[in-house]
Parts: C-alpha cells; sequence; structure tokens
C-alpha cells in the first residue's frame, strides 16, 4: 500500500476529503519523527513500537574494489509490531 492509498482509505473510512486526511497522516508521521528524533519511543497500542537504536561502527567492505571500509557509528529507527499486528498478519 502507498502513502496515497492510504490517505484514500482514511478519506472513505472517515468520512472525511482527502486533504483533510492528507493533513492527519502527515502530522501522524511528523510526530513520530519528531519524537524519534529526539531519542523517545512511539508506542501505538495494537499496532506496534517505534524505538532509535544505536548502530555501533564496523568494518565493512567496498564490493567493487574489497577495499576495506570504516562504517561510522549511527543511530536508526527500529519497529516492533505488536500483539494485535502480528495476529493480524498470522
Amino acid at each position: 500500500m502507498t502513502k496515497a492509498e492510504l490517505i484514500e482509505k482514511i478519506a472513505k473510512d472517515a468520512k472525511v476529503s482527502k486533504s483533510v486526511a492528507t493533513t492527519a497522516l502527515n502530522s501522524v508521521i511528523q510526530g513520530v519523527t519528531q519524537s524519534l528524533s529526539k531519542g523517545k519511543t512511539v508506542t501505538l497500542v495494537g499496532f506496534g513500537t517505534f524505538t532509535v537504536s544505536k548502530r555501533a561502527a564496523r568494518k565493512g567492505r567496498n564490493p567493487q574494489t574489497g577495499a576495506e571500509i570504516k562504517i561510522a557509528a549511527s543511530k536508526v529507527p527500529r519497529f516492533r509490531p505488536g500483539k494485535t499486528l502480528k495476529d493480524a498478519v498470522k
């Protein structure tokens, strides 16, 4: 499902215009993004939890040349699905 398809579904289910649905979806995405950028956890009960995880620095290889390169440490977003979502996918 694409973002446009999700907006269409929200608009239809909530009986609102697509522009209102777009604003609502963008607000949710922006809220999750801002919380994660501050290092906070976002929990949507029944759906899942978004967290920030630290990835340690490591060594890698350039696939073209085979030369060893250093990959810097970074923070990455993670998603852990909730029980309701897991059960729906089974």
